[in-house]
């Protein structure tokens, strides 16, 4: 999935037994929420093919194949990211 195809969406490569996964989501829900953009959390674990790609990268944040940040939420590059998609509708 591209950036463009992405849409208005994030998607977190996580582990569900991981505090700094947690912790990232956390801070990224109230950034989301302004924004308007939906979070899709996927646990790597759950995906062979994903944890061979991300393995100790987790967390990662992106927005279709644009990584955003890992390990911890970069909150001033991902406010900048999202104003850049400002023709778009927040419904």
């Amino acid at each position: 999935m591209t950036g463009a195809d992405a849409g208005r969406r994030f998607t977190v490569m996580s582990r569900e037994w991981c505090h700094l996964c947690h912790d990232l989501v956390a801070a990224l829900q109230p950034i989301a929420a302004e924004a308007g953009w939906q979070i899709e959390v996927i646990d790597v674990d759950l995906h062979p093919e994903l944890e061979e790609r991300w393995g100790e990268w987790v967390p990662v944040l992106l927005h279709g194949e644009h990584e955003l940040c890992h390990y911890h939420l970069d909150a001033g590059a991902v406010r900048a990211y999202c104003s850049g998609f400002p023709l778009e509708s927040r419904a």
